[in-house]
């Protein structure tokens, strides 16, 4: 039997949580419009929050599409204040007893992981394979088409059934699960905090049958971005012909058809937006032109101190000074 979550509803639905999850959720969105309409009432609106949830009349509500381009256009949908509330109210009591549950090598939306660190494993496990670049190192690439989007509804609440023995609990993340669609119950907004919980609750379980089941000892995942390292190429390929099976049956998800493939280290492998070789890694093309661009557009001190502190985890020397040259120009 897996570990059940302590807290129950009454937890999440009390005021003290919910006067905490506002004093997290307002940070950095003070001078937002419906924020500030929200706050002018804030005690009301809150007592009322907790009241509807206590009473079991708790609806939520609709959502705000926008687009963004990150780099590549994204559809956000931006919940009502009043519900992105609730969505840091329980995401303070979920998310300490999940990330407990997942592999170490799950770096996404995670407290001390991220980006950086999943690079710094990627090195580390490629120094081991190719015995510190004396032997080939084969790697497979994955990236699943459509992550969000395509997050089945059952599948999801299935599992958090298997932690979560509350059935109030289990009702509320069901009515914020089932306030979106991309098709008849199938898919989560991008924009909700909750869903990035729920996208790595969700992927758990494959991480859980590729540690566990497949045996793999040098697999790093980011999101829908995933990668096995190994010395042999024959095993990569049986390796992927598993997880693909296991991700159509068990979790309704199909992996990118144009970005699935298996190369040497020594090729250079495009992960996290680095394209990473055996004893260096050089940024991606398309990244170093976001890059520029975001410069001239804002300049500010914080903004590029930010991405010269990026650069500093690869060869990006040049492109420092490139920055540093923008970043002088763009002020004048």
């Amino acid at each position: 039997m897996k570990t059940q979550l302590s807290h129950t509803f009454a937890d999440i639905i009390c005021l003290e949580n919910l006067l905490e999850a506002w004093k997290e959720f307002v940070r950095g969105k003070r001078n937002k419009e419906d924020v500030q309409i929200f706050q002018m009432r804030l005690m009301d609106n809150i007592f009322t929050l907790h009241y509807d949830l206590l009473n079991h009349t708790y609806k939520h509500g609709g959502y705000q599409a926008f687009k963004i381009n990150d780099p590549k256009p994204r559809d956000i949908h931006k919940a009502t204040v009043r519900d992105r509330l609730l969505h840091h109210a329980i995401y303070r009591k979920l998310y300490p007893f999940f990330d407990k549950t997942f592999i170490a090598d799950s770096y996404s939306c995670r407290i001390n992981k991220g980006t950086h660190k999943a690079i710094k494993k990627f090195k580390e496990y490629a120094n081991i394979v190719s015995q510190n670049n004396t032997k080939t190192c084969w790697i497979l690439k994955c990236d699943i088409r459509k992550f969000f989007a395509n997050i089945d509804h059952v599948i999801l609440l299935k599992i958090l059934a298997e932690y979560i023995p509350d059935k109030n609990i289990l009702k509320l993340l069901e009515n914020i699960i089932e306030s979106f669609s991309t098709e008849p119950s199938v898919g989560l907004p991008l924009g909700n905090l909750t869903s990035q919980l729920l996208v790595n609750i969700y992927m758990n379980k494959f991480d859980q049958f590729v540690k566990h089941q497949m045996k793999a000892k040098y697999y790093i995942r980011y999101a829908d971005d995933f990668v096995f390292l190994s010395e042999s190429k024959s095993e990569l390929e049986k390796q992927l012909a598993i997880a693909e099976k296991f991700l159509a049956t068990e979790l309704k998800l199909e992996m990118h058809p144009d970005k699935v493939f298996i190369k040497t280290l020594a090729s250079g492998v495009d992960f996290l937006g680095w394209i990473n070789f055996s004893d260096h890694r050089v940024l991606r093309t398309a990244t170093k032109k976001r890059m520029i661009r975001r410069i001239r557009e804002n300049s500010e001190e914080a903004t590029v101190n930010s991405y010269l502190g990026m650069l500093g985890w690869g060869n990006g020397r040049k492109l420092q000074r490139e920055i540093m040259r923008e970043s002088v120009q763009s002020k004048f």
